[in-house]
């Protein structure tokens, strides 16, 4: 029996020998490696970014080998100037904690800068304008010319509207998409003059003295014989605001969400239309009001006087901020450039001057054989002058002095309107018997930013936007005349912080027997105490504010007989 167990299991251990499976591999252990202090011991943020400056310092020097001209492209420093605006403050802070703080927000802020300054690189779209030929003038070119001459899309722009309810005005949207038209026997209409397709069409049998697009273009102002009224796009009657009465011109500021009005009985009215109110009413004294143009720039409004003057206002103050003897005759017309550096006005006696705002004086003069009834300033700064029934447009007409026109038109009856359409080379002219727009070479900017106003937007597109815009709302309170200064710090709150604060007064009674401790009597006993205490700080605080007024005067006569002595 033993012999045959042991056969048994001899003949299975070499069948387990044949057929042996591998053996398990040993677990391999791994040593860590032995700490290394150098100094100091460096977090994992730091070893990080060294790394990544290394792989960056190899891929560099791959690239160089490569590439012929390593590094990013080069900006022009004027280019970087026109974008900043800001100086170096890093260098006025004292505080070393403060002073790493702003040095990082300057790297930041250079950084940006210098982004936005490479977008230009990216814009290749460049303005053009009409070459003649030797011996030829621009202003021998006629439309008829340039449409023969250009492209199907482009010549579809130059149309003529033959309408029966006229003088016409009218407005274009912020993005050149939609045309709005207000007849003066009350004939409105609203179209994307792109396609010609007509949004809405209606007649308020009633006197229209001006039209103007709200923040959308599904909302419009129409300033009619006695009140103000609001429509939308299907031509609905949306508000009726009668305390806005006979107004004449009105102009919308898109950043505020205001509407500036001002009537026959000299009144200079602002309408917020993100609540219907009425925020500020303020009477010119300078009679009815015809003339009025907005500063783009810091949202001023200009209003053009019977007297010859022109008066700068804004929503904060009762009183002009500026005002300017322009002529010696009634102003017929206003209008800023898109800087809001320049502003032109005609007067009555047939001058045009160009202004410099910063100075408040005249850089040009131009003598026109008849006064202009409109003025316009387009993107690229071209000027359009209106005169009877002829328009004529300058290039460039405030910096340098302009002997010729770069284009003229005539149309049949007077002129009664004229604007540029933003990012189009077309100008709008409305008069007495409809509408015509023309072709202007190089009168609208060239490059779009789709984030600021897009012709090309959807429905979802213009919802975004009208809730971005309203988020964004700027309060009226920050229209100035230099916004710049809306960064800067008051010094008069510095001066104030370091005058004497009333205090908060803590007195506690202490306790009288005879019933002379109820809670009344404790109480006007407190009262009385702290009064007396409040009048002596405010007394103190008094002293100091005189003393301060009168420490830099000299001279300060106590009687009027002190002055001989």
């Amino acid at each position: 029996m033993a012999s045959s167990r042991g056969t048994v299991l001899g003949d299975v251990g070499d069948a387990g020998a044949k057929n042996k499976l591998p053996a398990k591999p040993k677990r391999t252990e791994f040593k860590k490696p032995a700490k290394r202090y150098f100094g100091k011991k460096q977090d994992d943020d730091t070893q990080t970014s060294r790394r990544r400056l290394r792989s960056a310092g190899r891929r560099v020097e791959r690239t160089e080998e490569t590439d012929p001209i390593p590094g990013p492209a080069p900006i022009h420093t004027h280019t970087v100037a026109q974008y900043r605006r800001q100086g170096d403050v890093s260098s006025k802070i004292r505080q070393r904690m403060k002073h790493g703080g702003l040095i990082r927000e300057t790297v930041k802020y250079d950084t940006a800068v210098e982004s936005v300054a490479r977008r230009d690189l990216l814009q290749q779209e460049e303005t053009g304008f009409l070459e003649a030929d030797v011996g030829e003038e621009t202003a021998d070119i006629s439309q008829f010319d340039i449409a023969d001459n250009v492209d199907i899309s482009s010549a579809q722009k130059f149309f003529d509207l033959d309408l029966k309810f006229g003088p016409y005005r009218f407005n274009y949207t912020r993005n050149g998409r939609f045309l709005v038209l207000g007849g003066y026997r009350g004939h409105c209409a609203a179209m994307d003059w792109v396609t010609k397709k007509l949004v809405c069409e209606i007649n308020v049998m009633e006197t229209v003295r001006d039209i103007k697009w709200l923040h959308l273009e599904t909302m419009y102002a129409v300033a009619q014989r006695k009140w103000l009224y609001i429509y939308d796009n299907s031509g609905i009657e949306l508000h009726c605001i009668k305390r806005c009465d006979d107004v004449n011109r009105m102009e919308f500021l898109p950043y505020h969400f205001l509407l500036a009005t001002c009537n026959s009985h000299s009144f200079l009215q602002y309408l917020d239309v993100s609540m219907g109110k009425l925020i500020h009413i303020t009477n010119t004294k300078e009679g009815s009001l015809n003339v009025m143009a907005q500063n783009p720039q810091n949202a001023i409004i200009h209003l053009g006087h019977s007297r010859g003057t022109v008066s700068l206002w804004s929503p904060n103050s009762k009183e002009p901020l500026v005002k300017m003897l322009c002529h010696k005759s009634p102003v017929r017309a206003v209008a800023v450039d898109n800087t809001g550096v320049y502003m032109a006005t005609a007067g009555q006696d047939g001058r045009m001057k160009i202004f410099d705002m910063r100075t408040y004086k005249p850089v040009q003069t131009y003598r026109i054989s008849t006064g202009a009834s409109e003025l316009s300033f387009s993107q690229t700064g071209l000027l359009s002058v209106a005169m009877r029934d002829s328009v004529y447009i300058y290039t460039d007409p405030c910096r340098v002095t302009q002997c010729k026109p770069y284009i003229t038109h005539s149309v049949r009856t007077p002129v009664s309107c004229t604007q540029f359409c933003p990012h189009e080379d077309v100008l709008g002219i409305g008069h007495s018997t409809g509408f015509n727009s023309i072709i202007v070479p190089g009168a609208g900017e060239a490059n779009i930013d789709a984030l600021e106003c897009n012709p090309y937007q959807s429905k979802k597109q213009r919802q975004e936007s009208e809730v971005k815009s309203l988020l964004e709302k700027i309060q009226p309170e920050m229209i100035t005349l230099d916004p710049h200064r809306l960064g800067h710090v008051k010094q008069t709150q510095i001066h104030d912080a370091t005058a004497p604060k009333i205090q908060k007064i803590e007195f506690d009674p202490r306790y009288k027997k005879k019933g002379k401790s109820k809670s009344g009597k404790v109480i006007k006993r407190k009262k009385g105490v702290i009064e007396e205490r409040k009048k002596a700080m405010f007394k103190d605080k008094i002293i100091h504010k005189t003393k301060k007024s009168t420490a830099g005067q000299t001279g300060v006569f106590r009687t009027t007989l002190d002055r001989f002595t």
